[in-house]
């Protein structure tokens, strides 16, 4: 009896081969086989219905020709693309695109690939959740509506080439709102009191004449010295000691933008390579126990894990550490985020008998990274809470209060996987009404800081706390800013661009629904009701479609143009070309709309800002028109022309002479070359050495 499994990845589909047997073909689509046509808007709209127009793709068309070829054949067909809304819409277009019902066909899901994950599928499998499938199929043409309808506006009225979209426009806001606040920023002048008591206990000034002192209570520079010349003549003893046990509890298993974050933090990956990392350990790599999925599914917003994976968790700690790193009972975890899909499981390694240790044979440095990331982190959240004493000792004076502060820790619990523990700051012992005797006081001007930049990390952090986008946009949302350059990637830092501000502020003005993060939260939320059938699709396409449009009609005619290469009807003095009015740091300015080739500008007052340079002329007559040919620079080096360009269109790679030539008379010109240099016809390409 054949049998055909359908995957979307290759590696997928290879991992999978290898635990079945020869009954079995497994083929992968390699990702999305339909999709809506990339030179057209592709969606129907008649009676308010959304009809969209998928197409098989050229590069796809080869292999869906295959897959139909083996479906003829087979028995019994499986789709068994990943679990998640775009793995959903991948079966549902494969089903399509090879002539079958969808919901015809049996549907299997796993979160990991493992020989017993992919058995057990097999002998369960399910129908298509076409409620999945819909909520994709919103959520690609609601990019299309924003990307085929608003992009050509960005377009006509700020530059060429520019795209806006619902993540990632809402992502740039976010960036872009930073920037104002830094530059905005106007930073404060304030003063600590730095003080050391004997054995270089370093103590915080907390009180002074009955008032509390925090941050910014000192400003003046006056009243800071006045405060330490009245410490230095003051006598000091310990006022009470404050001892408190304190526990911490492990972090949860890790999700996909907790992942992004700790791989950013910890090993300085991007969120793309961490994704593309997570694939291949999730799809197969080798192991002691042979060629399988090493980790369960990387894009999942669930905290949930399965009870074999904490069982067995469980044992490695009571094996490898002891009673007294195992909890009483198995730590539970519930995820923050929202429309969290919690049937599916946070990520975690497949088979912890493959160690890190071990790992380190099979795995390449990056991997082994990533992976061994997850298995301290899955480990270490079954594992016991740390306990570490804390110790504050209030050191008193006639006018003042400083706390001295210790820490101690007493067990170390989940931190025994991670090994790298705060080094303990133990207090010398010291009791009520010990005298103190100062070893350094002084002030320390400060100033306030700007807030920060977003880090990649730190981006992903606030689009899932806003509910913007899902585990799987957050990569591509950050990849697509910096791809088009209205991000900048410096010291692990986003800066927005120019152009950002030019694209967020007209998004604000005319779009704010576009660029409004709770606008596009809940969105989310509605593609969330379509996926648990609690809303219509096509009900939110038309919410969205009508007033959007609207918006759009209105923009074409009322948003004032913003281009920065505005014709002003005067041509270059040096080339002929066009001349703009273009949009610089310091303000408007006349350019050529044919630079870097021609470098002419002016400012408005029309005071030339770069000299015309005088091209040097090599004393050889033009052949076209008998003016002088000079030599000129461009993108590709030098050449020669003419010098009366552009009415003279006359070009040259190599030096024009003098010398016509022998059989046609005609200009020979000098090439140079590493065999030797010789002269060569312009017209006949008649060849002779260079004396």
């Amino acid at each position: 009896m054949s049998k055909l499994i359908i995957v979307e990845s290759p590696a997928k589909a290879k991992t999978i081969k290898n635990f079945l047997g020869k009954d079995y073909n497994v083929i992968a689509s390699k990702g999305h086989i339909r999709d809506l046509p990339k030179s057209s808007f592709g969606i129907k709209i008649e009676d308010d219905k959304f009809t969209p127009e998928y197409r098989v793709s050229t590069d796809h068309s080869a292999i869906v020709k295959e897959i139909k070829t083996l479906a003829k054949d087979a028995d019994e067909i499986y789709l068994a693309t990943d679990e998640d809304r775009e793995g959903e819409a991948i079966a549902f277009h494969i089903a399509m695109a090879i002539g079958k019902n969808p919901e015809s066909l049996p549907r299997i899901v796993f979160h990991e690939i493992t020989k017993s994950a992919i058995e057990n599928a097999l002998q369960n499998p399910r129908i298509l959740d076409m409620n999945s499938v819909n909520a994709q199929q919103t959520r690609r043409l609601l990019d299309r509506i924003v990307g085929y309808k608003l992009s050509p506006l960005l377009n006509s009225k700020i530059r060429r080439g520019l795209s806006a979209g619902r993540v990632q426009s809402s992502a740039l806001k976010i960036l872009v709102d930073r920037e104002k606040e830094i530059r905005e920023f106007k930073p404060v002048e304030y003063f600590t009191i730095d003080t050391k008591f004997k054995k270089a206990l370093e103590a915080e000034l907390t009180q002074f004449d009955g008032k509390k002192i925090e941050k910014l209570t000192i400003q003046n520079a006056e009243r800071a010295k006045l405060i330490v010349e009245r410490l230095k003549g003051e006598s000091f003893s310990v006022d009470e000691i404050e001892s408190k046990e304190r526990k911490t509890s492990p972090q949860p298993p890790f999700m996909t933008s907790t992942l992004q974050q700790s791989a950013s933090n910890r090993l300085g990956f991007s969120p793309k390579k961490t994704m593309m990392l997570a694939q291949t350990l999730y799809e197969g790599v080798q192991t002691n126990s042979g060629f399988m999925g090493a980790i369960t599914y990387m894009r999942t917003d669930s905290l949930n894990l399965a009870k074999e994976a904490v069982a067995a968790a469980r044992e490695t700690i009571k094996s490898e550490f002891g009673d007294k790193y195992l909890p009483k009972s198995p730590n539970f975890y519930a995820t923050k985020s929202k429309g969290a899909q919690e049937a599916h499981e946070a990520i975690r390694p497949t088979n912890l008998s493959f160690t890190p240790e071990i790992a380190s044979k099979f795995l390449d440095k990056d991997l082994l990274k990533l992976y061994t990331l997850i298995y301290n982190r899955f480990l270490a959240c079954q594992m016991s809470q740390s306990i570490s004493q804390t110790q504050n000792v209030f050191v008193k004076s006639a006018s003042s209060v400083f706390k001295i502060s210790g820490r101690k820790l007493v067990f170390d619990g989940f931190y025994r996987v991670y090994g790298d523990m705060d080094k303990d700051k133990i207090l010398p012992n010291l009791s009520v009404g010990d005298a103190m005797s100062l070893e350094s006081i002084k002030d320390e001007s400060h100033f306030t800081e700007p807030p920060s930049r977003y880090s990649e990390a730190g981006l992903v952090k606030k689009l899932e706390s806003l509910g913007i986008g899902r585990p799987s946009t957050y990569a591509p949302t950050i990849s697509l800013l910096t791809s088009r350059d209205y991000v900048k990637s410096e010291k692990k830092q986003l800066i927005p661009t120019e152009i950002a501000f030019s694209i967020t502020d007209m998004l604000e003005k005319h779009f704010n629904d576009i660029v409004d993060s709770e606008f596009t939260s809940k969105m989310e939320e509605k593609l969330d009701d379509i996926a648990e059938n609690k809303a219509d699709w096509q009900e939110v396409l038309s919410k969205f479609y009508h007033p959007f449009i609207e918006k759009i009609d209105d923009g074409k005619k009322n948003i004032k143009s913003q281009k920065t290469a505005e014709p002003i009807g005067e041509k270059c003095p040096d080339c002929g070309g066009e001349l703009v009015k273009r949009k610089g740091r310091f303000g408007e300015f006349i350019a050529c709309l044919n630079f870097p080739k021609c470098k002419y500008s002016r400012n408005l007052n029309n005071e030339v800002k770069f000299e015309k340079k005088e091209p040097q002329k090599i004393g050889v007559k033009c052949p076209d028109c008998g003016g002088e040919i000079v030599e000129r620079f461009g993108k590709k080096g030098k050449f020669f022309g003419c010098l009366n360009y552009p009415k003279c269109n006359f070009i040259s790679k190599y030096a024009p002479t003098n010398i016509p030539c022998p059989q046609c008379g005609k200009m020979m010109v000098l090439k140079e070359l590493k065999k030797g240099n010789f002269h060569e016809c312009l017209e006949c390409k008649f060849k002779e050495e260079a004396k």
